[in-house]
């Protein structure tokens, strides 16, 4: 059965039985709770306006929230379920990936409104802007290519051939490589100057989250069906090294001022931290809420949030001055429902608190389904 239509029942019938609660505070200080509609799923940062792009995935529309007022300034409609989205600073401009509309939605940072959609290929799932050639690639999964959408045109300039599912997307600056992750279990390297796969490289089973640490010159895949992260050297285009994590490793985020690797285990409950000069897990962070499935670092106040879709939390974790992150956190109260933006590393991170407890449970449920479809095709 395709995804889509998996995913749409799952969803539909949560919403229909899932009563809705309102947010409860944290012991002592009170979380900032901002409203931004239903079922979060991704985010973008955009540095040059101070505000965050969220996406709504079943209300189809994306939230703007200023980071001076932590308010919602703007909220426009898109296309079908918004599920990823990247920030493009040349242009200021939002590209949005419309999973079950099978485009993309450009929207303008100065007017906060859509300002063109782009057809694409089947299910667009991962997005990465390429600066160097002001390219966005977007991995259609149920097509196995990705689109190539130039930034100047705001049109398909090229698709590319890659393997089975792809998902997860990372670009790797110094080397112009786009790094994508094929739920067939390799990764297809992508060079930005012809357009073309450069090598495919065999992973493990399940890949899903992607990173590239510029500290290290490597791309960091979690799979999440081996529990573990394949370390990949981009001057090789090799995987070097296997790094076993938690249970159901997804999410990834890389801290540049530690050279670290937080990792979400889903099924473990956990973050893992890889250290990128050993490659091995230095610290196991404990107890996260249920099913961590976001990450995302924060290198102003060195932070990293951690999303916790069957928890409906977010757990924070502070870092400190130092290297060693520590082994115990602080967690809003269980029953409470928040996501967290994905923002690129070192900017500010903002957590976002969903206003029902259905919103979790839905938010679970697409990863899960997802997951759950790529280990049976």
């Amino acid at each position: 059965m395709k995804l889509s239509m998996i995913l749409v029942a799952a969803m539909l019938s949560l919403v229909l039985v899932s009563p809705s609660m309102a947010p409860v505070r944290a012991g002592g200080t009170a979380p900032l709770t901002i409203t931004v509609g239903c079922c979060y799923v991704a985010a973008a940062y955009d540095e040059q306006k101070g505000e965050v792009f969220i996406a709504n995935i079943l209300l189809n529309s994306v939230s703007v929230i200023s980071d001076s007022t932590d308010s919602v300034v703007a909220t426009m409609p898109v296309e079908s379920s918004p599920i990823s989205m990247a920030y493009d600073p040349n242009t200021g401009e939002v590209f949005v990936a419309d999973y079950l509309g099978n485009t993309v939605s450009v929207i303008s940072d100065s007017t906060n409104t859509v300002i063109k959609t782009v057809p694409v290929g089947s299910e667009p799932y991962g997005v990465a802007y390429d600066s160097g050639m002001r390219e966005v690639f977007v991995a259609n999964y149920q097509d196995n290519n990705v689109s190539v959408i130039s930034d100047v045109s705001n049109s398909v300039v090229a698709t590319i051939s890659v393997g089975q599912g792809p998902g997860g997307v990372a670009y790797d600056s110094p080397k112009g490589e786009i790094f994508v992750a094929n739920g067939e279990g390799s990764v297809s390297v992508i060079s930005d100057a012809s357009n073309s796969v450069a090598a495919t490289i065999p992973v493990g089973r399940g890949p899903y989250g992607v990173a590239y640490d510029g500290g290290a010159g490597e791309v960091f895949v979690a799979n999440y069906q081996d529990n573990d992260l394949n370390v990949i050297s981009d001057s090789s285009d090799s995987v070097t090294g296997t790094v076993l994590v938690g249970q159901g490793p997804l999410g990834i985020a890389y801290d540049n001022q530690a050279g670290e690797v937080f990792v979400a285990n889903y099924f473990g409950n956990t973050v893992s931290v890889v250290s990128d000069s050993s490659n091995s897990v230095v610290a196991t962070v404990s107890p996260i809420q249920s099913s961590p499935v976001g990450v995302a670092y924060d290198g102003g106040a060195r932070e990293v949030f951690v999303a916790n879709n069957g928890g409906n939390t977010v757990s924070m974790i502070p870092l400190g001055s130092g290297s060693q992150p520590p082994t115990s956190i602080s967690t809003t109260t269980p029953g409470s429902v928040s996501a967290i933006s994905t923002e690129p590393v070192g900017v500010h991170s903002t957590a976002f608190y969903w206003e029902t407890a259905a919103a979790g449970v839905i938010a679970a449920v697409v990863f899960a389904t997802i997951a759950w479809y790529r280990r049976t095709r």
